[in-house]
Order: C-alpha cells, then structure tokens, then sequence
C-alpha cells in the first residue's frame, strides 16, 4: 500500500489522522510511522472508514504497544494542574460548543476558547498556539489566542497596522465603529482594538480622524506633538 506524507506523531500526542485500513482487530490509522497506530473497537466512538480522519489520544497499553483512542475524556483531565493565567500553551483543536471551541491544553487538559475571542477560523484537528487566559475556580481552563496585557495589545496593534498597509493607509474603523464592524475586519474585539489604536497614537504611529485612522509616514512618526 502506498504510503502517505503525514507528520509524525508520538506517544502522548493528541492527533488527526486518517483511517488506513478497517478489519475484525479494529482501524488502523497511519501516524508516521513505518507500522499504522491500531484504534481497537472498544476505544471507538464510532466505526470509522477507511479515508477519513479521527481525533485520536495516542497513548501505552497494558502490553506497552502505542494504541489510539477518541474516548479523549479517558485521557484528558477537566481538571488542569501546573498551569497559570497567562501561560503560553500548545493547543488542538477538538469540537465546536455553543460557547466556541473545545480544545486539548498541552496534551492533557480540557479548555475552552470562546467563540467571541476567536480571530480566525478553527477547524478539528489544528494545532495552535494559544494562552491561558483564567484558571476557573473548578480548575478548568479558559483559554485565548492573544496573549495578555501589553503583549496582548502589541499583537493587535500589529494586525492593525498590517492592514492599515494592505488597505493603502486609511482604515474606516474608530471609536464608533459597532464591535462587529472590527471583529469583521480584524477579529478583534472592540476593546483590544480601541486599546491598541490608542497605543499607536501614542507612539505617532497613527492619526485618529472623524471617520477612520491613517497611517502616519514613517518619516514623520512620533508622538504627537514632538517636532522631532
């Protein structure tokens, strides 16, 4: 059987992998490696088919063989430990909730993204880097594509400058502009955007007019004022 380019995946990891083969023992999902990864029947959550990709815990058996199971809450914890807010953390991507997206922290954990914070589209199975934005009381993980704090606006205000050049210098978007105005252009919400162009005005990097802002030259940046 010809083989397939995927990248390779290790014990431990939480993955999206095709189904190769199906017979009496269970699927076989090629994970990299020169041997396929065995997805027994009892670690299904449905029968799958050759040709289509299931999220899969690669994990030890009794035996020590690496098998794969999308029973993911058998392996992955609601309850997180060793993490903070702030944390910088590797995430995939594993289902879509009323509230936004369900994903694996670090291999391990639960979080949530919400839907609202989300900038970009998100599909089962992508690794992300993402950040931890609050441990709950209950230890559960809510989680963010932004970092926080001045980091936070550093990289929103880099999205606002990258389309203030692809859009030739002048964006419509101010104080007034309605939150799903922003979100649309930048997805971002209204309050990042408004604390970040408040930054970029600081630092003369923009100029705020009545209907949008502008991108100042680069020869005649600073902050305002400054006739430097």
């Amino acid at each position: 059987m010809r083989r397939s380019r995927e990248p390779r995946a290790n014990l431990g990891d939480v993955a999206y992998l095709p189904v190769v083969t199906v017979n009496e023992t269970g699927a076989f999902l090629d994970w990299g490696h020169s041997r396929d990864l065995l997805l027994p029947y009892g670690e299904q959550r449905f029968r799958p088919s050759v040709g289509r990709r299931v999220l899969v815990k690669i994990y030890e058996d009794q035996q020590g063989r690496p098998v794969a199971s999308q029973r993911l809450d058998r392996h992955v914890a609601d309850v997180a430990e060793g993490l903070s807010a702030g944390d910088e953390v590797a995430l995939v991507i594993a289902e879509t909730t009323d509230l936004g997206y369900k994903a694996v922290v670090e291999r391990r954990f639960w979080g949530l993204l919400y839907g609202d914070e989300v900038n970009r589209p998100l599909r089962r199975g992508q690794g992300v880097t993402g950040y931890v934005k609050r441990v709950r009381d209950d230890g559960r993980l809510d989680l963010s594509l932004l970092p926080s704090g001045s980091a936070r606006l550093d990289v929103v205000g880099e999205s606002v400058l990258k389309a203030l050049r692809e859009s030739g210098g002048y964006l419509p978007l101010g104080d007034k502009s309605s939150a799903a105005e922003i979100k649309a252009r930048l997805g971002v919400s209204k309050n990042a955007f408004k604390q970040a162009i408040g930054r970029l005005y600081k630092q003369g990097v923009i100029r705020l007019e009545p209907t949008g802002i502008r991108l100042v030259p680069s020869g005649e940046q600073g902050p305002p004022g400054d006739s430097g």
